[in-house]
């Protein structure tokens, strides 16, 4: 079954320098799955998770993934997240089909396009605040490139995570900062790069009511300001109503939601 996501575009040109090439039209989508398959080997057993997914994401879009634990709601996000490989299926991301991609190119495609908010942060314990922000510049660069931009980079970092309200958390490590501070190091570092793609998996799943509203809401305001197209994997249905669009989850196949019907 097909779910197409469709919106008006928006810019954030703050990344293509180190892109490289055009923006993307108006009329493109920034990221499409056709029939993406994906089985896992259980035994003697093959349990196949995705049954040929289709879905296409458009600059803007907040979408909301629900469905039960286990509906395969995470393993299609890391494939869309070019984190894991299908079986079988096409995944575009700018226009570009991943798997024809190198190894290489495929990582930098994933570090300069796509931002992740994970549960439970996976922030490296022995960096602060700020070194944990910088990682992906500091995978994407050279030594000497990142040397040569390192400035203007670590003022990018802790501009934003002034804005998320870390001003006096910048030297911290993780050991020393509360869940809902971690949470706000792990979107500083997602949006890092200025990428077009956020995908957040539970990202308020491990913070208790309060902080999670508070972390929603900057992330959400982000989301706005970018005009990202973003896929929020969500438990909750009061969550899932503030989305765009709602996509349906069960037994490895994605539906449009009918109380939030997906446009021709």
């Amino acid at each position: 079954m097909s779910s197409t996501i469709t919106s008006a575009h928006g810019s954030d040109t703050a990344g293509e320098a180190l892109r490289g090439g055009a923006p993307t039209p108006a009329t493109d989508p920034v990221l499409r799955a056709h029939q993406v398959r994906r089985s896992f080997s259980m035994g003697s057993r093959s349990l196949e998770i995705l049954h040929g997914i289709d879905l296409t994401l458009h600059a803007g879009e907040l979408v909301a993934l629900v469905g039960a634990s286990g509906a395969g709601k995470s393993t299609l996000l890391h494939i869309l997240g070019v984190l894991d490989r299908p079986d079988d299926g096409k995944l575009e991301v700018g226009g570009r089909d991943v798997w024809s991609l190198s190894t290489n190119e495929r990582a930098r495609l994933r570090n300069l396009e796509i931002g992740f908010v994970f549960q439970f942060y996976h922030l490296l314990p022995e960096l602060n605040a700020v070194e944990n922000t910088l990682l992906p510049a500091m995978i994407e660069l050279s030594w000497l490139e990142y040397q040569r931009a390192k400035k203007k980079l670590r003022a990018r970092a802790v501009d934003m995570l002034v804005h998320f309200g870390l001003a006096d958390r910048l030297e911290h490590r993780p050991g020393e900062l509360s869940g809902g501070e971690r949470q706000r190091v792990a979107m500083a570092r997602a949006l890092l790069q200025n990428p077009k793609i956020l995908l957040a998996d539970e990202p308020t799943g491990n913070l208790d009511s309060s902080t999670g509203e508070t972390v929603l809401e900057l992330l959400f305001e982000e989301q706005r300001r970018r005009q990202l197209a973003m896929i929020l994997v969500t438990h909750d249905s009061r969550l899932a109503d503030r989305c765009g669009r709602v996509l349906m989850m069960e037994d490895g196949i994605v539906q449009a939601d009918s109380a939030h019907p997906v446009p021709d």
